[in-house]
């Protein structure tokens, strides 16, 4: 193996190592905000709230439209990945309120 070629395998170790960290980062930040939305569920049926808010979900959108913009992250993405969670966490409130 060339010095480049080794290099390049150790930079694409190195950059798959991190990949994995961040991908653990997000699973157990993924788990411990359905923690906070389950309890949100909860509280929700048990004083017969509604279990989707649209103008929080408006709000939560643009602000992680704005966050995107401000990490680099492609906002279209960051829109589609929290209407998925926003999507399931309703699907979670109204688990509770049968």
């Amino acid at each position: 193996m060339s010095d480049d070629s080794t290099r390049a395998a150790d930079l694409l170790k190195e950059h798959r190592d991190s990949i994995d960290r961040l991908d653990a980062v997000l699973v157990y930040t993924l788990a411990e905000r359905f923690k906070h939305t389950q309890a949100v569920g909860k509280l929700k049926a048990t004083h017969t709230l509604p279990a989707s808010d649209p103008a929080r979900e408006a709000r939560q959108i643009e602000r992680l439209e704005r966050l995107s913009n401000e990490a680099n992250l492609d906002p279209k993405f960051a829109k589609k990945f929290l209407n998925f969670i926003i999507s399931e966490v309703i699907q979670h409130h109204k688990k509770h309120q049968e």
